[in-house]
């Protein structure tokens, strides 16, 4: 009698334990987890990745110094979250000439001097490490002048 009760008890164990791993494995399925960006293993990555003609100029330390500026950049955007920061309003295109120009200008304000051709080598490479990583989407669309077709305006008639 012990040892069908024994049974009965470990097989509502099993059965509870099946519920929840088919219950969280359909949640996770349906929304996966949010990308956790680690700045040392950006930072390990982008320096194996950096192009040769780069690479050859900046030190790892230049190269944590431009992707330090780079979150500043994406803080200050509203693209980077810990949970309590805002959101940004609408799109927003990280990767630009806005970008290289502010990570230059923060570099020399802070006595380092860096190429434009050296920043957008390590703003590249790092944008495809957020892309790997699942942190960012896929390139913009280019804005159209258009309204979208379920706006509720009309286009203007020729």
């Amino acid at each position: 009698m012990a040892l069908v009760a024994g049974f009965l008890v470990f097989g509502l164990v099993v059965a509870i334990a099946a519920v929840f791993v088919v219950r969280e494995a359909g949640r996770i399925g349906e929304a996966p987890p949010a990308a956790i960006f680690d700045p040392d293993d950006a930072l390990e990555w982008v320096v194996e990745h950096v192009p040769d003609d780069v690479a050859a100029t900046l030190t790892p330390g230049d190269v944590r110094r431009i992707l330090e500026f780079q979150l500043e950049f994406f803080q200050r955007k509203g693209v980077s979250q810990n949970g309590s920061s805002r959101t940004p309003r609408g799109p927003v295109i990280v990767g630009g000439a806005e970008q290289v120009a502010y990570i230059l200008d923060r570099a020399a304000a802070t006595g380092e001097a860096y190429l434009p051709e050296q920043v957008h080598g390590v703003v590249e490479t790092q944008l495809s490490y957020l892309r790997a990583i699942g942190a960012i989407g896929p390139p913009a669309e280019p804005p159209t002048s258009e309204p979208p077709p379920d706006s509720g305006e009309e286009s203007p008639r020729v």
